[in-house]
């Protein structure tokens, strides 16, 4: 089983942009790569709304993600979220860890 969040954030401006930014330039994204049960974090910009970032942020299981939102990094990332006025709305998604369903492959190219 993975836990993926998906977390949307929104600010004027470009603050959204300028925080990802933030958080590569920092490496703090970097480290949160490389915490224990991090099975990825990447972010991504939107098409249709230039002011909202979306964080895809996947955890092998909830106590690695437990783990994660009790370490000190969050209070770093409280701040830049803060210094960037940002709020945010998040999508949890888990997987079932059966693989693609059939009936979806022929959608899928590989």
């Amino acid at each position: 089983m993975s836990i993926v969040m998906h977390l949307y954030y929104t600010g004027r401006n470009g603050s959204a942009r300028r925080f990802a930014e933030e958080m590569e330039r920092s490496g703090t994204a970097d480290l949160i790569r490389k915490e224990h049960g991090n099975e990825g974090y990447g972010y991504f910009l939107s098409l249709d709304d230039p002011e909202t970032v979306l964080l895809i942020d996947a955890w092998k299981d909830q106590e690695a993600l437990d783990a994660h939102h009790s370490s000190p990094m969050m209070a770093t990332i409280s701040k830049l979220r803060e210094k960037h006025d940002l709020h945010m709305r998040a999508e949890r998604c888990i997987s079932d860890d059966s693989g693609i369903p059939s009936s979806d492959t022929a959608f899928i190219r590989r």
